[in-house]
């Protein structure tokens, strides 16, 4: 009969020839697994260093390209806009850097900026609507018609657009009664802030889109307010550009939501680039452009017609250019 002792032995023989067996193994496996890992990592080390060089290359190339047109950029656009005026509106979010850039490009294109109007986040939330209603009904002129069917922000856009731009040369630039009410009333709303004079009005207008898309369950009416805003300086004056960075373009950015709506696409233009020194000198064209009654879209993003307008656009007879 096979004692305790027997199995004691087995079973230590086993585990040592096992112990034997991976010693063994791993010697001879050892400097195969050694030598294929050393050469992975050396082969990803020098495709790290390849794609670093590249990316090195670009940005040098871009800060190059950059630093080009910012030095052209008052040639570029000298006289573009020669006699217009032009209106910056501001969506809630627009940074400092972006307001400056678009501003600073308009008055290098011989144009007069009158003012900025930036909207509040109290402007875009939908839960405001109610309130916004009760406003545009009170500080609308008696002799206006605003759109039947349209939305809160339809309504809005018209209102506000017709104090800040016109189509008619003879009213641009002058003090305006009506046009300051409807300001101060949005502003005792907590629904704008203005800077300068916006009420003197101009007939053409920038609007700068956020730097971020919307999100959540309100992102479709939050950008829909903007192109809402676009669409009623455009039809209140001489054209209208919405411009900022290339995120608005992504779901819910409110450059995205302009381009996706075709009523609107065909009537305002866009320019996805503000934050690229080539996209602000496209940004005096794309407007020079809607004074002939074009509209295109421009820059870099998903949508665009083009890197700028296909041709030095021409504005019409009417044009104070």
């Amino acid at each position: 009969m096979i004692d305790f002792r027997y199995h004691l032995v087995s079973i230590v023989a086993i585990f040592l020839a096992l112990s034997v067996g991976i010693v063994l193994g791993t010697s001879f496996l050892e400097d195969p697994v050694i030598k294929a890992t050393e050469s992975l990592a050396n082969q990803l080390r020098v495709g790290n260093d390849e794609l670093r060089e590249q990316v090195d290359a670009l940005q040098s190339r871009e800060a190059g390209n950059d630093a080009l047109v910012t030095s052209s950029t008052p040639r570029l656009v000298q006289d573009a806009l020669a006699s217009e005026r032009v209106v910056i509106v501001e969506a809630p979010g627009v940074t400092a850097g972006a307001r400056e850039a678009a501003q600073q490009v308009i008055a290098a294109s011989g144009a007069t900026v009158t003012g900025r109007i930036t909207l509040t986040d109290r402007y875009i939330d939908p839960s405001g609507s109610t309130s916004i209603d009760a406003l545009v009904t009170e500080a609308k002129p008696v002799d206006m018609t605003l759109p039947v069917e349209g939305t809160t922000y339809d309504k809005a856009a018209v209102l506000l657009a017709s104090a800040i731009v016109t189509s008619d040369p003879a009213q641009m630039g002058k003090v305006n009664p009506t046009a300051t009410g409807i300001l101060e009333a949005f502003q005792r709303g907590g629904l704008l802030t203005v800077t300068d004079q916006p009420a003197k009005r101009a007939d053409l207008a920038v609007l700068i889109a956020p730097p971020e898309p919307y999100t959540g369950d309100n992102a479709a009416q939050q950008a829909g307010a903007i192109v809402s805003m676009a669409l009623g300086l455009d039809e209140g004056g001489r054209g209208a550009v919405l411009t900022g960075a290339l995120t608005g373009t992504a779901a819910g950015g409110a450059i995205a939501a302009l381009r996706e709506d075709t009523a609107v696409a065909e009537k305002v233009s866009s320019v996805d680039n503000l934050d690229m020194p080539a996209g602000r000198v496209v940004v005096v064209y794309a407007l020079r452009e809607q004074l002939s009654g074009v509209a295109g879209h421009y820059g870099i993003g998903p949508g665009v017609s083009g890197i700028e307008p296909s041709a030095p656009p021409t504005p019409t007879a009417t044009s104070g250019g």
